[in-house]
């Protein structure tokens, strides 16, 4: 892929990628592909609601297309989710394709799938990974998110990719106010499999909007999340979904700047293309691979793309003296609790997100636009532990490049 942005640049040139990234590539880095909303499990916080399928999927042929695309573009690979991915029934026939195509596959899976066979299989390709997801150390937290018996798949998937010679694929975990003291636990399983562990932001997107408020870290358990990520950087993804914390004073490792539709993008089973995966919403809709020109043409052209690659002004937080380190935190976060996009973020560890909650007053924040759960959606979604324990591409879109200064 060449690193060219795909509008102009400022008048002075950009010495560091981060400053490249900013205005937007000629082509995602990596990309997250949802194949289906089908789904075995319902997790509380599922940022696309899914558990359905769509009859609108696309078909076998559909998805081929759009992998000759990102061939063609010279994607580095692409981040496939769901749903529960490995349910479809091409989905073996669709990896294999892309990896034929040397456009390299990540996959999230609960590990519903993963029996020692298809582990075997895995370990044998040099152009797949995996990610098998996990929210609590312990089967009383992960279960009360996940759902019964979800932590035993996990573990039994893990073990499978071990046993096989499966060394390096990921452990990730979304963490919750539940699961933050057991982020020790968390690095011990992955050690104990060979794995890597990946950590990931709660967003209030989906279903998770309905958890949000009762789920995501308090400002305590941020500071100790954002300490424990500055000691254990260089051996733990987080696929930049902890921005927001280097406000604290440290940069964390990564791009540390909001990718939405500058590297990153959204392709949902229906072949709509969202600026990101945690804003599914007609808001950050930029058009479809069925359109004329297919996914190039709306990465490349489309409106929403192209404003997303603007300078930003940094609206309300341009004043801070942080707003350097976390540019104002996650877009979705803040479109999903009803706060200004060019406000604070509403987890700021400075304090200016919750005092922007409680100046929003009683207006509803947005809804995703689609809801695939198996069942009606109560809100909100009750979410109990039994006990409390007693202790977001190669993850950085920088991973492959050389910096061009500091």
């Amino acid at each position: 892929m060449t690193v060219v942005a795909s509008t102009p640049t400022p008048t002075a040139a950009p010495n560091r990628l981060v400053d490249l990234f900013e205005f937007g590539l000629d082509a995602p880095i990596c990309l997250t592909w949802e194949l289906t909303y089908a789904c075995n499990l319902s997790c509380v916080h599922c940022l696309s609601s899914s558990g359905r399928r769509d009859p609108r999927e696309l078909s076998t042929a559909e998805c081929k297309a759009v992998i000759d695309e990102l061939a063609r573009m010279q994607v580095f690979y692409v981040n496939i989710g769901g749903g529960e991915p490995t349910v479809r029934p091409d989905f073996w026939e669709l990896v294999d394709y892309a990896t034929a195509n040397r456009v390299g596959v990540k996959f999230s899976t609960n590990g519903v799938k993963i029996t020692p066979e298809v582990a075997r299989r895995l370990a044998a390709s040099d152009y797949v990974d995996v990610q098998i997801s996990l929210d609590g150390a312990t089967a009383d937290v992960n279960d009360a998110v996940r759902g019964h018996g979800s932590y035993d798949t996990a573990l039994r998937a893990m073990r499978n990719l071990a046993d096989a010679g499966f060394r390096g694929f990921k452990l990730s975990v979304v963490v919750t106010r539940h699961n933050v003291s057991q982020l020790d636990d968390f690095k011990a399983i992955a050690d104990q499999y060979n794995a890597q562990l990946r950590l990931t932001r709660l967003r209030p997107s989906g279903r998770g909007a309905d958890v949000w408020d009762e789920l995501h870290p308090t400002q305590d358990q941020q500071r100790d999340l954002y300490n424990w990520l500055l000691g254990h950087g260089d051996d733990v993804l987080t696929g930049d979904s902890f921005f927001h914390l280097s406000a604290y004073g440290q940069a964390l490792p990564g791009l540390n700047l909001c990718g939405a539709g500058r590297v990153v993008c959204l392709i949902d089973p229906i072949g709509d293309v969202y600026a990101c995966p945690f804003a599914i919403h007609d808001e950050f809709l930029a058009g479809n691979v069925r359109d004329d020109g297919g996914f190039t043409t709306v990465w490349r052209d489309s409106a929403l793309f192209t404003e997303l690659r603007q300078p930003q002004t940094g609206g309300a937080c341009a004043s801070c003296q942080f707003f350097d380190s976390c540019r104002g935190g996650c877009m979705a976060a803040k479109f999903f609790t009803g706060l200004p996009l060019d406000g604070p973020d509403p987890e700021c560890v400075q304090g200016y997100g919750a005092d922007a909650l409680l100046a929003r007053g009683e207006v509803s924040p947005p809804k995703p636009s689609g809801d695939h759960s198996h069942r009606e959606r109560r809100t909100p979604v009750p979410v109990t532990i039994g006990r409390r324990p007693a202790s977001a591409c190669n993850e950085s879109p920088l991973a492959g490049f050389e910096a061009a200064g500091n």
